[in-house]
């Protein structure tokens, strides 16, 4: 669960002025949702391995066809930038150089939930879909399962697929990415 660290509401420039001002570093695991700085769950080792084997996969599947961001920021809204483990982005021949990507930019975000299932499903799940993200992941990795949303409308997904191990993934906006769930949890 992320807990509020300031009191907002805060723009995504009042955020960023946070951060140039001191207030907030750029080692500090927090986030920007609704106005609010929240504190984001600590990575253990077995979430930032599955983060790394993820990237590698999407490196490798994407190629040059999209930009794949890790642990970066996406701007929502003025409001609201979260940080997802990953987002698949729109190539830019600038990599996003000055200013974060925006919700039109983001092909996927892939959230890693270690301890943060439920902040993730219930907090950042409906910001995506509200936002217009096309489609999320949100691997769980006790239960060794993807959920799988996509069609957003009105602040939620109209489909959700839960994909367990012996399952194929596949993107639904991004060509050529599919992986088997067994290779996500190895």
């Amino acid at each position: 669960m992320a807990v509020r660290l300031l009191r907002g509401p805060f723009s995504v420039a009042d955020y960023h002025r946070l951060g140039k001002i001191g207030m907030l570093g750029e080692d500090d695991r927090v986030e920007l949702i609704d106005g609010e700085v929240r504190v984001m769950s600590p990575i253990g080792p077995l979430h930032a391995a599955l983060v790394d084997r993820l990237t590698r996969i999407l490196v490798l599947l994407c190629g040059t066809s999209a930009i794949v961001r890790v642990q970066s920021a996406i701007q929502l809204n003025d409001y609201t930038e979260p940080q997802p483990d990953l987002a698949v982005l729109q190539p830019r021949d600038d990599f996003y150089a000055t200013a974060h990507p925006l919700a039109a930019d983001v092909l996927l975000v892939i959230e890693v939930a270690d301890t943060s299932i439920d902040y993730d499903r219930d907090e950042k799940l409906p910001r995506y879909a509200m936002s217009g993200i096309p489609e999320v992941w949100l691997i769980d990795m006790h239960q060794h399962a993807v959920e799988q949303y996509t069609q957003p409308r009105n602040g939620q997904y109209r489909n959700k697929l839960t994909l367990e191990r012996g399952d194929t993934l596949t993107a639904q906006r991004v060509s050529g990415l599919q992986w088997s769930v067994d290779s996500l949890f190895a």
